[in-house]
């Protein structure tokens, strides 16, 4: 497919992306009052740690000052495959679409609001009631020096069930950041596993939003390995009686790396239960970030929530900066967190030297035993043998 990019004079940060807002929003697709209110909120919020950006809590750790450095052509054209082999979802196109979804907030959020100011592209699945829609799978392969803005949504209707795997590689110094929001219906279930394997000089945003109804489950993973930059920022609420979200995933870094895996659980029914375990295993003078907040409302009575983030540091230079955090109203819940942060076990590593391991071999042993139990949370057997296999290539890569 020919791409057509237009980067407004190759300007760099906000004024960059406004440029190029300006030079195409006649032609986008969608409500353009939407757009024209996220691109104020833009200009407004700024890029985190850029120029003139307003200093927010959640964007603390991670700042975007390299990403408001770089030119960006914006790219017009699809940059998404998606699979429906195995699959009855209907399918349709983001560009088919009239409006954008009600979960996201662009006012909020400086990417979420550039996302909304410019995406053109993105998958809609719909899988109706009592349906199961077996497994699709969205791959993206992006190549520099452009941005890419795809917003994708997903509804499940009541009993409904789906699994989708996403995945990203790319190569050179482009931006990929995507949205996706999520509708699960009564007693429906979304299994959502993301492997994000990019371009080491690529700058990766995902923001996802998902609503959860009367004993519906969101089961979500993210792998994250590529980027130069990498944020993974989930808000789950959980609306309905009964409702379950898992927000599990692992963090892979490298060189100078810097990967945010941050999350909002938001417990507004009864009964509702959340887990969250994220591991981290970060090398080089990597940066692994872990933001997680539960908040839990009056009417939330028998809410149950865990969260626990895990950080291997391979290296002295490395850094891990978690902060967990709990909200609670409600005076009947089970609510935890915690954080734990250590390097290889020196007297495991001894044991498998002295049983004749090569130490390379042996510190790879310790790292997919680290992480075996968070891979555990994949229930579907050929999606954890990609995400394993994903992790086998990093280790090689390192050792190499």
């Amino acid at each position: 497919m020919t791409a057509i990019t237009r980067n407004a004079g190759a300007q760099a940060g906000v004024d960059g992306f406004l440029a190029c807002y300006d030079a195409l929003k006649d032609a986008l697709p969608g409500d353009p009052g939407v757009r024209e209110k996220a691109a104020a909120s833009f200009r407004l919020l700024g890029l985190p740690g850029g120029t003139a950006a307003r200093r927010t809590e959640a964007w603390k750790y991670t700042s975007l000052r390299s990403v408001a450095e770089t030119a960006f052509a914006t790219r017009v054209e699809r940059g998404f495959s998606i699979d429906l082999s195995a699959s009855t979802a209907t399918f349709s196109r983001f560009a088919a679409q009239a409006a954008f979804g009600p979960l996201a907030r662009p006012d909020r959020d400086p990417m979420v609001a550039l996302n909304t100011m410019l995406a053109e592209d993105g998958a809609v699945l719909h899988v109706p009631a009592d349906t199961d829609g077996g497994v699709v799978r969205i791959d993206s392969d992006s190549h520099g020096p452009h941005a890419f803005h795809p917003r994708h949504a997903i509804r499940l209707e009541a009993g409904a069930r789906l699994v989708v795997l996403e995945t990203a590689t790319g190569t050179g110094r482009y931006l990929h950041n995507a949205v996706t929001e999520i509708d699960v219906g009564a007693g429906a279930h979304l299994t959502h596993i993301r492997l994000q394997d990019e371009s080491l000089d690529a700058f990766h945003f995902a923001t996802i939003y998902a609503d959860i109804a009367d004993s519906g489950t969101y089961d979500g993973f993210s792998l994250v390995i590529g980027g130069r930059i990498a944020r993974t920022e989930i808000h789950a609420r959980l609306s309905g009686k009964n409702a379950v979200a898992h927000m599990n995933g692992a963090q892979l870094l490298t060189g100078n790396q810097h990967a945010d895996f941050s999350s909002v659980v938001r417990h507004d029914a009864p009964h509702g239960s959340s887990r969250q375990t994220v591991k981290n295993v970060l090398g080089g003078r990597s940066r692994g970030v872990f933001q997680g907040r539960i908040e839990v409302a009056r009417d939330a009575q028998k809410t149950d929530g865990y969260q626990m983030n895990q950080a291997l540091l391979l290296s002295p230079d490395a850094e891990i900066d978690s902060k967990p955090e709990l909200e609670i109203f409600a005076d009947d819940v089970k609510c935890s967190h915690g954080a734990t942060v250590g390097a290889l076990d020196a007297e495991q590593l001894f044991y498998l030297r002295s049983r004749g391991v090569p130490e390379g071999e042996a510190q790879a042993m310790l790292v997919r035993a680290f992480l075996s139990d968070a891979l555990d949370f994949v229930s579907d057997e050929t999606i954890r043998s990609t995400l394993e296999n994903s992790v086998g290539a990093w280790w090689e890569r390192q050792a190499a």
